[in-house]
């Protein structure tokens, strides 16, 4: 009885404890993820963000609402689902010109091989994705081979735990292992982490909740919240396609994602508090006021579906954006 009262426990998520780490930690877990978003911003693959569709995201939400996953299981699985599939249509792109060839000589087409492939195992490629998400969370619950393959038979697939299980190391082998990527969730706890040990009174629990609520929102309405966001910076609503592609450093920076979601939740909860906490958030990432308010701004447009009043935002329709990405002209 008492180890199941123990298990329960820590199935219940009570959330992050804040200021329970000391200042050497907390600086050396910024500047870990200040690199690593660097990093991942210099490296990023031509197709980045197009598997973020609002039906993929929404598809991996509820199947981790639906096995009570831990909330940072659900980003993990949204972006370890992309980077497969992003190396699935590089493997495509390169069997192309193999294909060619090959139907010259008289052989098959390994691309729509390929194609074929990742549509057929889709599905079955997300669900994996999942449970790696769930195995890599420092939480209790995770996914195993039965509730994995229940799910799959209820949407009529007929999977065994071998394929099960041959389907999470193609995942593995296909990111070389290298799965264990910081979600943009761990961009915002470590900033409140800094806000609060910096002196900036915050309401740290329904903080982090609206925080958690705003992320959620901003994955689902990923495209229209950052196509409002490159209107903003170009001052154009037909931007070109270059202009486009010169943003998509901007779509896929955590960092800039976090202040954003802090400082939008901070403005619903107290917007006395909201100035000084931009003010903060600019100091500790970089990131200048103006981009962080014209972020915040985008998001509400979406939010409550209807253009904020612009004063409140300090002319959010400029150019701040360009210091990050350059000229978009």
């Amino acid at each position: 009885m008492g180890s199941r009262v123990q298990a329960a426990s820590r199935c219940r998520d009570s959330g992050p404890a804040f200021g329970e780490v000391s200042p050497e930690v907390i600086e050396a877990v910024l500047v870990r993820l200040a690199t690593e978003n660097e990093r991942h911003l210099s490296e990023l693959p031509e197709g980045a963000g197009c598997f973020k569709e609002a039906q993929i995201v929404e598809f991996v939400f509820l199947l981790s609402e639906k096995w009570r996953l831990d909330q940072a299981v659900r980003y993990q699985a949204v972006e370890l689902l992309e980077r497969f599939l992003i190396k699935q249509v590089e493997q495509i792109s390169k069997a192309s010109g193999k294909s060619t060839k090959a139907r010259e000589q008289g052989g098959g087409s390994s691309r729509s091989s390929l194609e074929d492939q990742i549509c057929n195992t889709f599905v079955l490629r997300l669900v994996s994705c999942v449970q790696l998400a769930s195995k890599l969370s420092l939480h209790y619950n995770r996914v195993n081979s039965d509730t994995a393959l229940k799910f799959l038979q209820s949407l009529k697939y007929s999977y065994t735990k071998q394929e099960l299980l041959e389907s999470e190391l193609a995942v593995l082998k296909t990111l070389h292992f290298q799965v264990n990527v910081s979600t943009p969730l761990a961009y915002v706890e470590l900033l409140l982490e800094v806000l609060g040990y910096n002196g900036c009174l915050l309401p740290t629990k329904p903080l982090h909740q609206m925080c958690i609520q705003l992320l959620d929102f901003s994955y689902l309405a990923r495209d229209a919240i950052y196509d409002t966001l490159l209107k903003i910076a170009v001052e154009n609503s037909t931007p070109s396609n270059l202009q486009v592609a010169k943003f998509l450093t901007v779509k896929e920076d955590f960092m800039l994602l976090a202040v954003g979601i802090i400082s939008t939740s901070m403005f619903v909860l107290n917007p006395g508090y909201w100035q000084q906490v931009v003010e903060h958030l600019n100091s500790i990432t970089g990131i200048t006021s103006q981009s962080i308010l014209e972020f915040s701004y985008a998001l509400l447009k979406q939010i409550i579906g209807s253009t904020p009043p612009r004063q409140r935002y300090r002319s959010c329709g400029t150019k701040a954006l360009e210091h990050r990405i350059g000229p978009l002209q």
